[in-house]
């Protein structure tokens, strides 16, 4: 796979001031799942329901990162970070989504916070990574215009307790795959399959996205606010036949990409007359002023990416989507998750960005980008992954993207969804028996590189 050196010492140079991180989640690394008043989420929900999760894995202790947070920062200053990515728990905050603040919760952010500050690095919280209050989830969730509100809500009592120390923030995290794979197709929490129906839960999400905004930005006025948005870059196969195929690409990408990008930046959602969705109120969801509120100016776009996606023409057009999403032809490398293993695509996926945006782009963040590996300490594959992207972020800064920091997946091992604990992202492994974290040799490798980069 590699095709430069990983010597971390002859690394592209990234620009004076460019930001090293790790990212986490708190249902996938916190635990403590029912302790200090926090309120139940739709993943304490969801891993309970029958084979929902491999092997009936769940969350309920994880890696007790609300236990062991003082361990894990000091990997963190071990490793030399500038920032920690991590989310708060809407549940452990207000156990029923809205209403009661838990004090206790609060305070473990808090102390979560003042250790991160303490040992030099800048906290950077994400408001919302999937763990929506199941007493919200029983109102509508995000099919519900009310859970926008109430998440603005949330956003402002957190702000309101972290925001003298806490500057970064992201609102949501990924908020495609929350739509697709918890709504669309059922297989994460809340589990419902409702296909093109889960289409409002895309515009519900994105309006919390920009209520929130005004709420952080009320209470914190030198926030720096962000969203994390998954994005692809859309491939044809060299077998393409060029009109289906292409349409159904420009499809897919409407449906990925442009409906989490386009209102944040143009104002507007790409056109959806694929799906059957001429009318650009989406039947009533969208409503006079959404639009102004979403494409409130944002401080970074947080970009997670880990493959390029391939699509064709869909073989049977009446099954209701205007694509099919197709293997690559190429002999790929492939991580442990199965996932093809390709770097330039994230070249090709920020330039593009910087391509269909122009200066409405507001600066770059690489929010997510790692790979799943076999369990073991001497995981070559995964520096010759990270080599290769973080190449690929250099090659996008010398073509002219304002790229300002760069965050890997994960930090630990952990709770990796319907996976359960059979994917392992971590530069640290999690033996989930002991709780004994073990730093890998990618973790010595991104130490040396940050190291590197600032000297």
């Amino acid at each position: 796979m590699t095709t430069r050196s990983t010597d971390a010492t002859r690394f592209p140079r990234l620009p004076a001031g460019f930001t090293w991180g790790a990212s986490t989640a708190a249902y996938q690394i916190e635990g403590a799942a029912d302790e200090d008043g926090k309120g139940a989420s739709v993943w304490d929900t969801f891993v309970r329901r029958p084979g929902a999760v491999r092997d009936g894995h769940t969350g309920d202790i994880a890696c007790d990162h609300h236990h062991r947070f003082a361990e894990d920062v000091a990997l963190m200053r071990r490793l030399g970070l500038d920032a920690y990515r991590f989310s708060i728990s809407w549940p452990r905050v207000l156990p029923t989504g809205a209403g009661k603040v838990e004090p206790r919760g609060l305070d473990f952010y808090d102390r979560l916070v003042d250790a991160l500050l303490d040992a030099g690095i800048e906290p950077t919280p994400t408001l919302f990574h999937w763990d929506l209050p199941q007493a919200l989830e029983d109102e509508g969730g995000w099919l519900s215009r009310g859970t926008a509100h109430r998440f603005a809500e949330y956003a402002a009592v957190v702000a309101e307790r972290l925001g003298d120390r806490v500057k970064r923030w992201i609102t949501l995290n990924e908020p495609f795959v929350h739509m697709s794979f918890g709504y669309a197709f059922g297989v994460h929490a809340p589990g419902r399959a409702l296909m093109l129906d889960a289409l409002p839960v895309a515009h519900h999400q994105l309006l919390g996205h920009g209520l929130a905004t005004a709420a952080l930005r009320a209470a914190v006025p030198d926030a720096r606010i962000l969203i994390a948005n998954n994005c692809t870059p859309v491939r044809l196969r060299p077998d393409a036949r060029q009109d289906e195929d292409v349409a159904a690409a420009s499809a897919y990408d409407a449906l990925h990409n442009g409906i989490f990008n386009d209102p944040l930046f143009t104002g507007s959602y790409p056109d959806l007359t694929a799906y059957g969705m001429a009318d650009r109120s989406w039947g009533g969801v969208v409503r006079d002023g959404d639009l102004a509120t979403i494409s409130a100016p944002l401080d970074g776009l947080g970009v997670n990416y880990y493959n390029p996606t391939w699509v064709t023409a869909p073989a049977d057009p009446a099954a209701g989507l205007p694509f099919d999403l197709a293997e690559p032809t190429e002999p790929y490398e492939r991580t442990a998750f199965d996932w093809p293993v390709v770097p330039d695509g994230l070249t090709e996926l920020l330039t593009g960005l910087k391509d269909r945006y122009g200066e409405a782009l507001p600066p770059v963040w690489i929010t997510e980008n790692g790979c799943s590996q076999p369990a073991g300490l001497h995981d070559r594959a995964r520096i010759d992954y990270l080599a290769e992207h973080i190449s690929a972020v250099a090659d996008a800064v010398s073509l002219g993207v304002d790229v300002r920091g760069y965050f890997t997946w994960s930090l630990l091992d952990n709770f990796e969804w319907a996976e359960g604990y059979h994917q392992r992202f971590g530069l640290v492994e999690v033996d989930f028996a002991t709780q004994r974290r073990t730093p890998r040799a990618s973790f010595a490798w991104y130490r040396d590189l940050i190291a590197s980069q600032r000297s």
